[in-house]
This record gives C-alpha cells, structure tokens and sequence, in this order.
C-alpha cells in the first residue's frame, strides 16, 4: 500500500516538475509573463511547445492514474501486481516527459502506452479483487 501511496504523490507533483521546462522555456522566450503566461504558451515553438504539451499531458495522465489507485487503496485489495503497474507507470511517464523535452517521439509515444496501460491495469485488477470478493 505504501508504494500506492509514494506513487500517487509523484503522479500528482509530475505536472508541477513538467512546469519548470515549460517556464524557463517561456524566460527564455521574452521573459516570463506572468500577466498573460498562456498567451504567451500559445506562442512558443519547438522545446517550449514541447515542454507545454508534456506539462498539460502530465494532468490528463494524472486523471488516468488517480481513480485506479484511489479505488484499490478506497477497497483494500492492493496486489503486488498493482504495486507493479504503479511503480511501472511512474518510470514511464518520467521517460515521457524525457522524451518528449528531447524530442524522441517514438519513445514518447512507448512510454506513454505503457503508462496508459499501467493505469489501466490498475483499474481493472480492483476490479477483479472486488468481484472475488463478492
């Protein structure tokens, strides 16, 4: 349960890590414009639209995770197995933001499936320990 828990805290902290590349891309730019910084998004190119699309991804990969590991950790029928996808997911959206502030887009997309799946995975295994259960 543990390793639920620490995974669910970076999930939710990734979006904010993904920001830094996204503002120093953005002061890099013309300054930081805290007036109107999505305005200012809207504009960049190249590692700055990168780095924006890795920073709003990170929230709907967010989304993804969340209701898994809440329901597992809500019901009690953690597994070793969630555990694993857990641990899984976290390694492969790290590298997806890596890959995509480097521009490796084949790896992007690798690693974002097997966060997608990982999530997934999580979701159906409560799933499956509820229905035994009952």
């Amino acid at each position: 349960m543990e390793t639920l828990l620490i995974s669910l805290f970076i999930a939710t902290i990734l979006p904010i890590v993904a920001k830094a590349p996204l503002a120093y891309a953005m002061f890099k730019d013309r300054g930081y414009n805290n007036r109107y910084p999505r305005s200012q998004q809207a504009g960049l190119t190249g590692f700055g639209a990168r780095a924006k699309a890795a920073h709003e991804n990170s929230f709907e990969a967010l989304l993804m995770f969340s209701p898994g590991v809440l329901a597992v950790l809500a019901l009690d029928v953690a597994t070793e197995w969630t555990q694993y996808c857990a641990i899984a997911f976290i390694f492969a959206r790290i590298m997806y933001l890596i890959m995509y502030w480097i521009d490796v887009h084949i790896a992007r997309s690798l690693f974002w499936g097997v966060g997608f799946f990982a999530s997934l995975a999580i979701l159906w295994d409560a799933m499956v320990q509820v229905a035994a259960i009952y």
